[in-house]
């Protein structure tokens, strides 16, 4: 009962500094996030309703604790481990031990809710926007408060995120997405190729609008495309293929779910290949959609995941990113492009000694905070204006701001019919850095 009661008056007070949390986060263009209700439904499981304008009405999300969480002053890595269609936020709970397979695992497992179908993505609505915008929530809202609320490791090196069916999909395009949050991403019969035929056909269209129409938005969450930005984590891969007969089958038939799932799979591990991004494939042969594989696939995979955890993750040397959105920051590296219509555009080869972006628009790249401070530099940048050179130095935090001129921007959306036919079109500025003698620190960069 003391156990209880201190837990109870922790979370109270947690509580109690929500509209704190809330402001600072709208500052921050995080996603607010305030807790509605907290119930403790065992030593280590609390069940949370929380807020957020991403979500219409409550939303809620399960925590499981480590053992002895308590009575210790450590920090714990973070799984955020996500569900798939037609279930909710309980099912890892509920139906996939994970509570069981996480009992002696100095971890914290953290399970929300992403709508019944067609989830962890920002919802389209015939181009309104959300609610849901369950990206949105998910990455710059819940990560945030989890950190707040809990003593974790708050950094990718402590993140991993893991998923089944739908939310397989889900963990590797946020990892794709956002590779500077998490170390690692494990799938379980995930529906990772978001284009193949089959997927398109039953998706919602409120979702992301029809791939006719809306064809970069799919691309945009699709693993396959994004998989570039994957290079560096610690990947798994785990796929029955849909034929009767595997040791764990709840029936025994052809299974047309895990059938197409192994399609999806099999063109993402090709990928990954083909791009030279390590991976573990687990195609296991005979096995259909259901529970017993998944958990099975939890428990080979907490070992790794805890592995991961004890190693030392930096930021990759050279970063590459794609992105569909006009303003991004990955690694430290900061992108704003000002456009006409959306598109991709990629940072790519980023580093202590320069950059390429490439793109249509102007754009301002602030570098991540690598260069020496207060350095002077020689900048050589050739772009849509030309080849030139200039001296900048980098500001008291090893940062410079650039301005890029990528040619005309592009009047309409990547993909689209107008854009096909009109011809799309992108240049590829390069930026290059040259440090010189040691200067005063002129900039704020």
């Amino acid at each position: 009962m003391r156990l209880r009661a201190l837990i109870l008056a922790g979370l109270c007070l947690a509580a109690a500094s929500a509209v704190v949390a809330q402001a600072q986060a709208q500052a921050q263009g995080q996603a607010a996030v305030g807790v509605q209700s907290v119930q403790q439904i065992d030593d280590r499981l609390l069940e949370f309703q929380l807020l957020t304008p991403d979500v219409a009405g409550a939303t809620g999300v399960r925590v499981l604790l480590p053992e002895g969480y308590r009575q210790s002053r450590r920090r714990y890595p973070v799984l955020y481990l996500l569900h798939g269609a037609i279930n909710n936020y309980k099912a890892w709970t509920d139906q996939g031990d994970a509570e069981a397979l996480t009992a002696k695992r100095k971890l914290i497992v953290v399970m929300p809710d992403s709508g019944t179908h067609d989830g962890y993505t920002d919802w389209y609505n015939g181009g309104q926007g959300g609610p849901p915008a369950w990206e949105h929530y998910h990455l710059t809202g819940l990560v945030p408060f989890i950190d707040h609320r809990f003593r974790t490791i708050a950094d990718r090196r402590g993140r991993a995120i893991a998923g089944l069916s739908m939310g397989g999909g889900g963990a590797m395009i946020y990892a794709a997405h956002r590779p500077d949050l998490f170390t690692a991403a494990a799938s379980f019969s995930g529906a990772v190729n978001l284009t193949h035929p089959a997927i398109v056909a039953i998706a919602d269209p409120a979702a992301r609008g029809s791939y006719v129409d809306q064809r970069l938005r799919w691309e945009a969450d699709d693993p396959v495309r994004m998989a570039a930005n994957l290079k560096g984590l610690k990947l798994v891969l785990r796929t029955g293929n849909g034929m009767p007969g595997g040791p764990l089958d709840d029936r025994a038939k052809l299974d047309v779910v895990e059938l197409v799932v192994h399609q999806s799979n099999l063109t993402f591990h090709q990928r990954l290949e083909k791009l030279g991004i390590t991976h573990l494939w687990d195609d296991y042969g005979p096995g259909d959609h259901s529970w017993p594989y998944w958990r099975r696939g939890l428990a080979e995979t907490l070992p790794i995941l805890m592995r991961r955890f004890r190693r030392q993750t930096p930021p990759p040397a050279k970063v590459s990113y794609t992105s569909d959105r006009p303003g991004y920051d990955v690694y430290g590296w900061s992108v704003r492009i000002k456009r006409l219509a959306d598109e991709f555009s990629t940072l790519s080869g980023a580093g202590r000694k320069g950059f390429r972006l490439t793109g249509s628009g102007k754009a301002t790249v602030t570098t991540a905070p690598v260069l020496s401070a207060c350095r002077r530099y020689l900048v050589k940048i050739e772009d849509a204006n030309g080849k030139r050179s200039v001296h900048r130095t980098a500001g008291g935090r090893g940062r410079l701001r650039l301005q890029l001129d990528l040619g005309p921007s592009n009047p309409n959306p990547q993909y689209s019919v107008a854009d096909i036919a009109a011809g799309h079109r992108s240049v590829t500025a390069k930026v290059r850095l040259r440090p010189q003698k040691k200067g005063g620190c002129g900039h704020h960069a």
